[in-house]
């Protein structure tokens, strides 16, 4: 009988466990996603469209429908964060990517900055993505 009790609490508690950990590995977080550029090198000069793809990392599935509300374009990848260019969100050509245009005045590395909240999830997805400027 206490044996059947014990087996009975045992089972019980591991169900619990197993659904907890269910769950909790079902929600995604901010780090489950990343902005990657569609083009590894983009040509300097003035109002350049970058064109940005969300993707949900376990999947590998492009995300549309996320609400970008914060980005920044620097050259702190050489040294220089402080040359700052604008960044206006242009429409973009295919689902799950974003375009900004925004000036690359000098060849070099950008670093892209981003912040986004994806439907569905609490977390903010916050992106640094690595340009190419050529001449």
């Amino acid at each position: 009988m206490v044996s059947n009790i014990r087996s009975a609490v045992f089972t019980f508690g591991l169900a619990a466990v197993l659904a907890v950990a269910a769950a909790a590995g079902a929600r995604a977080g901010g780090s489950d996603y990343a902005f990657e550029p569609t083009a590894p090198e983009i040509k300097k000069g003035d109002d350049v469209v970058v064109t940005l793809r969300l993707v949900h990392k376990p999947t590998g599935k492009p995300v549309s429908d996320a609400v970008i509300f914060r980005t920044r374009i620097d050259m702190g990848p050489d040294g220089m964060a402080d040359m700052v260019s604008p960044v206006e969100a242009v429409p973009s050509k295919e689902p799950g990517t974003y375009a900004f245009k925004t000036d690359l005045p000098m060849a070099g590395r950008y670093q892209f900055l981003l912040a986004a909240k994806v439907q569905g999830e609490p977390d903010t997805v916050q992106s640094k993505v690595i340009l190419k400027a050529t001449k």
